[in-house]
């Protein structure tokens, strides 16, 4: 469909061709408008009289909505000529009533366009989030920093850190690098992060003296990997920020961040491989992260992540005196409200034509969903606690799955509106019911340990599980 313009023009050119090849009837009237009057103004009863109202508005200004043309005592339509068509006389005159548009006003401030713009007023302007600038092989940072500036959580409790009194404490690496990153983030929230990140990097260049190499030839900082970096980041981070906690009793006390809403725990099992009478060791490990292995035979996130949860390793053995190669077999037994997952692409080996021992980094495809289930990863005591609230939402997508099926069945296809209602049709139970009964709905909620609490009314009795 063109826009009205040109199939005004193409009327135009229509009509001219069928007035010289069929002869269609065309005549020339005048029209008065107020003080003004039009001579010689085509009109053509063959096309429609919105085409001839579109002439006048060109003349006069007055839109055809709010034009009124009286033709021998009457007035005259929009869509068709009617009982006009036969009173329409060459050369005749037409009265027209109606204001024309007021011209529109010129702005009172310049119009500025982006061209004309800085960056940050550019930014701004679009409510652009604001970038980092590259140093030189930068980039491992300013994504670790990207990364972590999206947590909520995170950013109120740099807002609400104190950094400590002048004095020993000040001068800590940690307690430094979390004050310039405070700024940072303040900054970035304006578009004016160009000082704040030198000063964080010059921070982050004092807490890890290995970011700060440069190249000998070229005076480049030289390449890092930003897996150091986030774990730089998390190591001092969780030093100086912590969170409130309300125990049982009433009383507060203060958490670790970083451990509450990133820390991972680990229940890992080891059996000696060599001897059958050792009895199996178990350990808790910490971390703040899990790591996706990566080889040649790698294709989906989920096998690699089993593929690092299990393995072999040597270690001391009591009951052989020696050391001795040991399974390893290692199971969540926490999940933070963040998960991060490290894809290891690097592997250390030979070089292909000598000794050497160099860092190689595998170049591949990794499929991966954008709902990452971590049931299969957790411990069985873990699965337990969850097992309530899985089952729950399998049962609401197995609904959504069959109200799909019936409408595909039905023939019906699936636009944005029949999805919407697939949706509707499949949400929770209400939370409560107008005639006071129960039903088997849960009441969840989130504390500050990561633990929800979820009652099932119908029984009246508490649950809790960790997330």
């Amino acid at each position: 469909t063109l826009p009205f313009g040109y199939n005004l023009a193409f009327n135009y050119i229509h009509v001219d061709y069928r007035r010289r090849v069929f002869g269609m009837p065309l005549f020339k009237v005048r029209v008065k408008w107020g003080k003004h009057k039009f001579e010689d103004v085509e009109l053509s009863t063959d096309e429609p009289p919105m085409v001839f109202k579109m002439q006048l508005f060109s003349l006069s200004g007055v839109p055809p909505e709010r034009q009124k043309v009286m033709v021998a005592g009457g007035t005259l339509p929009d869509d068709d000529w009617g009982k006009t068509r036969t009173k329409i006389k060459q050369n005749m005159m037409l009265m027209m009533m109606g204001s024309a548009e007021d011209l529109p006003e010129a702005p009172k401030e310049k119009p500025r366009f982006i061209e004309d713009m800085s960056e940050a007023e550019a930014a701004s302007a679009l409510a652009l989030p604001s970038g980092l600038e590259n140093f030189g092989n930068t980039c491992y940072m300013n994504a670790t920093l990207q990364c972590l500036k999206v947590v909520p959580e995170l950013r109120a409790c740099l807002k609400a850190y104190v950094p400590p009194q002048h004095g020993v404490a000040m001068a800590t690496t940690a307690h430094s690098l979390t004050a310039e990153l405070q700024k940072l983030y303040d900054m970035m929230d304006r578009n004016q992060a160009q000082l704040p990140l030198l000063m964080f990097m010059q921070s982050l260049h004092s807490a890890v003296p290995q970011f700060a190499e440069k190249d000998e030839r070229t005076g480049v900082f030289r390449q890092q990997d930003a897996h150091e970096c986030w774990s730089s980041l998390m190591t001092y981070l969780a030093q100086t920020l912590s969170v409130p906690r309300q125990g049982a009793d009433g009383s507060s006390t203060q958490e670790k961040f970083m451990e509450q809403y990133f820390g991972v725990q680990l229940q890992t099992t080891y059996k000696c491989l060599e001897s059958q009478e050792e009895m199996e060791t178990s350990e808790v490990e910490k971390n703040y992260q899990i790591s996706c292995f990566i080889s040649q035979d790698t294709k989906y996130t989920h096998t690699a992540i089993q593929k690092g949860l299990e393995g072999s390793v040597e270690k001391q053995s009591p009951s052989l005196g020696r050391n001795a190669q040991y399974s390893k077999s290692s199971r969540v037994s926490r999940l933070p409200a963040y998960l991060a997952v490290q894809f290891v692409r690097f592997h250390v080996g030979k070089a292909a034509n000598s000794d050497e021992i160099i860092s190689k980094k595998i170049l591949k495809d990794v499929k991966f969903t954008l709902k990452l289930d971590m049931y299969d990863f957790c411990s069985p005591s873990l699965q337990k606690k969850l097992l309530p609230v899985r089952t729950r939402f399998k049962e609401v997508e197995d609904k959504k799955a069959a109200i799909k099926a019936k409408m595909i069945a039905e023939g019906k296809l699936l636009g944005p509106k029949q999805k919407q209602k697939v949706e509707e049709a499949a949400q929770f139970e209400p939370f409560d019911f107008p005639d006071g009964r129960l039903g088997p709905c849960w009441a969840v909620t989130l504390s500050q340990d990561r633990y929800v609490s979820a009652l099932p009314h119908r029984h009246g009795q508490q649950q809790q599980w960790t997330v």
